[in-house]
C-alpha cells in the first residue's frame, strides 16, 4: 500500500463483473479507495454489494458510462477527478469482443474504441491525478497496469489507412489488434511517464471464467470453450501482484503472462509503431 499520507486509491474499469470486480473486493479487503467503472447498472449494483461484504466499511465508488464512447469516458474522467486528486493505480481492465461490427455515434468502430481509445482517453484525462500521487510517494509506486492478451500475436501490424479495421471487419481480428494496441500504448505510456517514476505494466491474464465469451461470435466461442479457464479471482490476484508488489516498480513497460515477463510479438515491441499509435490516437480525440 502506497505510504502517502492519503488513503491509496484505485481506479479500476471494467468493475462490475469478471476480473475487475474480483480485483476491486480484494484491493478494497486490503484498505484501497475503489472507484469502480461498469455499464449495467444492475451488474454495478450487485458488485458493490459484493464489494462492501467482503470489505465492510471500505470507501467504493461506483461509476457508470461506456468507454467506447469518447464523451462518456471524458465525463467519467471528470467525475472521478471530482472525488479525488491523486490516484495511486489505474487498472485499465474493460474490455471485449462484438458479433458484428458496430460503429459508435461518434463514429468510432466500438471493439478498437471499447478496448483501446477509452483507455487512452481516460488515462490521459488522469494523469495529474496520478503525477499528484507519483510526487508524494517512492518511485515505482504509482502505476497503471493495461490488461491485453496473447491474442495480440495474431495480429500483423498496424494499417494506418484503415486504423480501425472497418474496411474488412471481423471479430477475432479486431480484438487482436486491440489487444496490440493496448500493449503498444503500454510500452508508450512507460516512456512518457519515466521522469514521474510512475511505473506501467500490462498483463495477459489467461482465458477466465467470465461473462467475456457471451459477446463473441460462434467461432471465437468454439475456440475459447477448448481452453482451460482460470478463475476470475486467481488471475485478479495476478493483477493486483503486478499492480502492488515492490518488485514490479524497479522497471516500466513489461508485458506479463500471468506472473512471469515475457516478450510480446516483435510488432508490440516497435517504438516507432508505439509512438504513431499515440499520435492517430489522440487525432481520434480531438472532438473530446
Amino acid at each position: 500500500m502506497p505510504g502517502a499520507a492519503h488513503q491509496p486509491v484505485a481506479v479500476i474499469t471494467g468493475a462490475s463483473s469478471g476480473i475487475g470486480k474480483a480485483a476491486a473486493r480484494q484491493l478494497a479487503a486490503r484498505g484501497w479507495h475503489v472507484i469502480a467503472q461498469g455499464r449495467n447498472p444492475g451488474r454495478m449494483a450487485t458488485a458493490e454489494a459484493e464489494i462492501q461484504s467482503a470489505a465492510p466499511g471500505a470507501r467504493v465508488d461506483m461509476i457508470r458510462g461506456d468507454l467506447s464512447l469518447l464523451s462518456e469516458t471524458a465525463r467519467m474522467a471528470n467525475e472521478i477527478r471530482n472525488l479525488t486528486d491523486r490516484v495511486h493505480l489505474l487498472l485499465n481492465n474493460a474490455g471485449g469482443v462484438r458479433a458484428g461490427m458496430v460503429i459508435t455515434a461518434e463514429g468510432n468502430e466500438a471493439t478498437f474504441a471499447g478496448n483501446h481509445l477509452g483507455h487512452f482517453l481516460l488515462t490521459n484525462r488522469l494523469l495529474p491525478c496520478l503525477r499528484a500521487a507519483a510526487s508524494e510517494a517512492p518511485a515505482g509506486e504509482i502505476r497503471v497496469v493495461n490488461v491485453t492478451s496473447d491474442g495480440h500475436k495474431h495480429c500483423p501490424g498496424i494499417d494506418w489507412d484503415d486504423l480501425q479495421l472497418t474496411r474488412d471487419w471481423n471479430t477475432g481480428r479486431s480484438y487482436c489488434l486491440a489487444k496490440l494496441a493496448n500493449i503498444l500504448f503500454t510500452r508508450e505510456l512507460a516512456r512518457r511517464l519515466q521522469p514521474d517514476g510512475i511505473v506501467v505494466h500490462a498483463l495477459h491474464p489467461g482465458t477466465v471464467d467470465s461473462n467475456f465469451i457471451n459477446h463473441a461470435d460462434q467461432r471465437m466461442r468454439s475456440y475459447i470453450e477448448t481452453l482451460a479457464a482460470r478463475s476470475a479471482e486467481d488471475a485478479a490476484a495476478d493483477l493486483v501482484w503486478l499492480a502492488t508488489a515492490r518488485e514490479n516498480g524497479e522497471f516500466s513497460g513489461q508485458y506479463f503472462e500471468s506472473r512471469e515477463a515475457m516478450d510480446p510479438a516483435p510488432v508490440a515491441r516497435d517504438t516507432v509503431t508505439a509512438t504513431r499509435l499515440w499520435d492517430e490516437s489522440e487525432k481520434l480525440l480531438v472532438s473530446v
